[in-house]
């Protein structure tokens, strides 16, 4: 993180200096954000101010591709309209998109089935071809195979952390989704980084996504991984029925997936919750998640494709 300030002063001074039809907007700062600090615009629009060191490359990605897919996202997805450049004040650039209402899940979890349908309509919408020209990530969309070595590291860490977790079936679940067909069909759009604080709730369901930083071209399972992640127990069967083109490898794979992210939510809580942004409750929510792809396994009610 930066040791640099940003507050209230800092944003208001930018935005009356390269957007000054804007300045008149109240500004207010919102809890949470890794990479960026978040404040709202007026009512409808938000200013992202990096505070790491690779969100501004994060920021130009999305302020590149997001416009374009917007229009055809059957939820509201924070939209870039205008870019600050760096300058004297602030020497990094920092963007103006719109404003996303609802709470975020970490704090309002999901809770109505019906949001396994929204889920699987939105990627739907998101999962399509992308561009020759489109990111790649190095961590997200590729063969699991090649995240092995990371895999058993933080299985290791989790274990020394003396968190009860069941190993044997966790390491289980990962080696079918390394085993797993890999995908065969062409790279398509991904999130990439679907976990509670990215999606926001209205009414105990899904009403938005947000921070579309990790955002590349790959395969879906990193986002089919949110079956598990996102919704409540029990959610994932009705996810997947409603998800076209889902097969026994897929869903293996996207398990593969959610366990990996349920233990870097555990290790972020073991390592100190309270030292987070917002003070969010990761190890929680890792844990919830872990809990729901064991049970659905247990369960035998994922692979009914």
């Amino acid at each position: 993180m930066d040791s640099f300030q940003i507050d209230d002063d800092l944003v208001r001074s930018l935005v009356r200096e390269q957007h000054p039809d804007l300045a008149g907007l109240g500004v207010r700062e919102v809890a949470g954000g890794w990479d960026n600090q978040l404040w709202r615009l007026g009512d409808e629009l938000a200013v992202r101010m990096p505070r790491t060191e690779r969100a501004p490359s994060l920021l130009r990605k999305e302020h590149r591709w997001l416009p374009a897919l917007a229009p055809r996202l059957p939820l509201p997805v924070p939209t870039p309209l205008r870019i600050g450049e760096p300058s004297a004040r602030f020497p990094r650039p920092w963007t103006i998109a719109t404003w996303v209402p609802g709470e975020p899940a970490d704090r309002a979890p999901i809770s109505h089935d019906r949001a396994a349908d929204t889920l699987a309509d939105f990627l739907t919408a998101l999962h399509v071809k992308a561009p020759a020209e489109a990111p790649v990530g190095s961590d997200r969309g590729v063969a699991l195979e090649t995240l092995a070595d990371g895999f058993e590291r933080m299985l290791e860490e989790v274990a020394a952390g003396c968190l009860a977790v069941d190993l044997r079936n966790v390491r289980n679940v990962w080696n079918e989704a390394v085993a797993a067909p890999d995908w065969q069909g062409a790279p398509v759009w991904l999130h990439g980084d679907l976990h509670p604080a990215n999606v926001v709730v209205s009414d105990g369901t899904l009403s938005g996504v947000i921070d579309f930083g990790e955002m590349c071209a790959g395969d879906p399972a990193v986002d089919l991984a949110a079956a598990w992640v996102l919704l409540p127990a029990g959610a994932a069967s009705r996810f997947f029925d409603a998800y076209p083109h889902t097969d026994d490898a897929m869903i293996r794979r996207a398990r593969g997936w959610a366990v990996s992210k349920s233990l870097f939510l555990i290790l972020m809580g073991q390592n100190g919750d309270r030292g987070l942004p917002g003070g969010k409750p990761w190890g929680p929510a890792g844990r919830a998640a872990l809990d729901r792809v064991l049970a659905s396994i247990q369960a035998g009610t994922d692979l009914q494709v």
